[in-house]
């Protein structure tokens, strides 16, 4: 794997207000799947990662910058064909992220 490389399945579920999305019916008002993607494509492409939970963080850290709209990201990068005994498709766990609450702090 760290020679020749490993082929990943990304899973994403995303969670959003979208209610002006869906009253307005524009683009602008909702997430834009293609620059999620890009995101995701720029992760899995970039540079090495020895854990799948390493790409996973990557991952939600760049749809949660890149994408305002979402507050929070559950994503699940799966490795087929992993060397295990037994019969498996492919192993993975669902990482889960949110948006760093705001705080404010009062200096007296």
């Amino acid at each position: 794997e760290n020679v020749l490389g490993q082929k990943f399945i990304v899973d994403l579920v995303l969670s959003a207000d979208l209610q002006l999305a869906g009253q307005s019916d524009n683009l602008e008002n909702t997430v834009n799947y293609a620059e999620v993607y890009k995101s995701v494509k720029g992760v899995v492409e970039g540079p090495h990662h020895q854990l799948i939970e390493s790409v996973a963080e990557s991952i939600a850290s760049e749809v949660l910058k890149n994408n305002k709209l979402v507050k929070d990201v559950t994503v699940t990068v799966h490795k087929p064909h992993v060397a295990v005994e037994g019969k498996i498709d492919t192993l993975g766990m669902p990482s889960i992220f949110a948006q760093a609450k705001a705080r404010m702090f009062a200096c007296y």
